[in-house]
């Protein structure tokens, strides 16, 4: 029987980590150093703040509603993080910063979340090539002097031959009966005058009587010019300008109507009779698209 050291006792001994809390922890952190942690947004979603934003400040969905014009499927649509049924970015995102506002929340932050989750705000359309049509006129035509002077001369002579012929064909003058003097005279009292009602004002909210049955559009340029255009349900042009500051243009369809405002900040819409209060940046494209029953309200 050997006495001396086997062979095991000779390999290196492997400390025991149990009595030394600080290795441990060491060797645990170096088996997870390769796992990198996952980034977590403890931001809450825009839906979840609007509707703890509602709850927090007493209000319902029907006061929001009513006081946004937003209707009321639409605000259970935006607080469930559904943005389907707003009919695109732009309406999107105009209906966040209005109920955001309407809940006393910033609404720059929510609308800045909404466009980093979808893609980002569109770049807006370089307003220079919207004015190209401005600088396009066409030559100013001459007068036809020749024209006018023809006209001239045969109104004249027309003029001179109806003297003559009514000066030879008749010998006696008309003369006109004298009637009994007007009893005004008589009695030496200037008649009165009749009261002339003063034309009706003219009112700004003639558009407000717009028909049911149709769309209607009002477009005043109040701050500034700006290039607009319209068009009906079936891609007819109506309009493609300039709308001058301080103008106003009307236009009317069965259907629906399709705008785009070069310079939306400087346009106050009216549809429908009824004021679109979303807030245009100036030098912002807008693209718009109204039917007979908008702007709805819930």
């Amino acid at each position: 029987m050997s006495i001396g050291n086997s062979p095991e006792d000779d390999r290196p001994s492997t400390p025991d980590l149990s009595d030394d809390p600080r290795a441990a922890a060491a060797g645990s952190a170096k088996g997870v150093a390769d796992v990198p942690d996952a980034p977590e947004d403890d931001r809450p979603s825009i839906g979840r703040a609007l509707r703890q934003a509602r709850i927090d400040a007493g209000l319902t969905v029907e006061e929001v509603s009513t006081s946004t014009r937003v209707r009321i499927p639409i605000v259970h649509a935006i607080e469930e993080d559904d943005f389907s049924r707003c009919g695109g970015d732009v309406y999107a995102r105009g209906h966040v910063r209005t109920l955001a506002r309407a809940v006393g929340l910033d609404p720059a932050v929510l609308v800045g979340q909404y466009d980093a989750e979808h893609g980002g705000r569109p770049s807006p359309t370089p307003a220079a090539p919207l004015f190209e049509a401005e600088r396009i006129r066409p030559e100013r035509r001459r007068p036809n002097w020749t024209a006018a002077m023809v006209a001239a001369i045969v109104a004249v002579i027309g003029f001179v031959g109806f003297t003559l012929f009514n000066g030879e064909g008749g010998g006696s003058r008309a003369h006109v009966a004298e009637g009994p003097a007007p009893a005004h005279k008589a009695t030496g009292k200037p008649k009165p005058p009749k009261a002339v009602a003063p034309p009706p004002a003219p009112s700004e909210s003639a558009i407000a009587a717009a028909p049911k049955d149709k769309v209607t559009v009002k477009l005043t340029a109040t701050d500034d010019k700006s290039w607009i255009s319209v068009k009906e349900r079936n891609g007819k042009l109506l309009f493609d300008g300039l709308l001058l500051e301080g103008t106003s243009k009307t236009f009317q369809d069965d259907e629906r109507l399709d705008l785009i405002l070069g310079n939306a900040g400087a346009i106050e819409l009216f549809v429908n009779g009824k004021k679109i209060e979303d807030e245009f940046e100036s030098g912002q494209v807008e693209r718009l698209t109204y039917t007979k029953g908008d702007p709805e309200v819930g």
